[in-house]
């Protein structure tokens, strides 16, 4: 049985620049747009939480909020 296509593998580098990339618009306030695998369309918000034990990325946009799991995010950019 074949699965659906497989999430693109990055590496440590890659995953850790994400990593600080996030933590620093968390702490900043910054508003971020996310590409995210698998989402048709990308989530846009403000970090309010990241969840270490959960290990997704809390984000929030418009008083709704989007858990995003960590490993699904290919993507953060300035949004405009």
């Amino acid at each position: 049985m074949a699965k659906g296509p497989k999430r693109p593998t990055r590496d440590e580098f890659e995953l850790e620049e994400l990593g600080e990339r996030l933590v620093e618009a968390k702490q900043e306030g910054n508003e971020l747009l996310l590409t995210v695998w698998g989402a048709g369309e990308k989530v846009r918000g403000v970090i309010t939480e990241l969840d270490s034990r959960t290990k997704k990325v809390h984000v929030e946009f418009m008083g709704s909020v989007t858990k995003v799991p960590f490993l699904d995010i290919m993507k953060a950019e300035s949004p405009g």
